[in-house]
């Protein structure tokens, strides 16, 4: 996968917000808004239409019907961490999107293959037909 680097992120399209976090901080969850909430417009990107789709796809309820990406960041206790948080996190899903998936190529058996499969089924086969009643003739 490419790092997130190679897909910059213009600052235009990202708005943060900080929120009240929960969890663990004593006090200091109840005054400082630590949890931060990063949106990112999706359009401003002027992506290519399959990676649109992967992005999309990949960002499931997060993305909305305007076109927007809400990530929340929320785990650490201070403002940067979670930012970097968020943007680290943005910054791979957008790498993710990138990242176009390997079409498998259809394979056949060769005829050997058949052969030696239905030569093994055969066997199989006539050491179950081997199992049946006993004649005491």
């Amino acid at each position: 996968m490419p790092p997130p680097e190679s897909h910059p992120v213009p600052e235009e399209a990202l708005s943060e917000r900080f929120l009240a976090a929960t969890g663990p901080g004593g006090q200091n969850v109840n005054k400082v808004a630590t949890a931060v909430q990063i949106r990112l417009d999706v359009y401003a990107l002027r992506l290519a239409p399959a990676v649109f789709a992967r992005l999309k796809a990949l960002a499931g309820s997060r993305f909305t019907d305007e076109g927007v990406i809400v990530l929340t960041a929320r785990t650490h206790r201070t403002r940067e961490a979670n930012r970097a948080d968020a943007r680290e996190r943005l910054g791979e899903l957008l790498a993710r999107a990138h990242v176009a998936p390997v079409r498998r190529v259809k394979t056949k058996p060769s005829k050997a293959a058949k052969a030696r499969r239905l030569e093994g089924k055969g066997l199989r086969g006539a050491v179950k037909r081997a199992r049946g009643r006993v004649d005491m003739d």
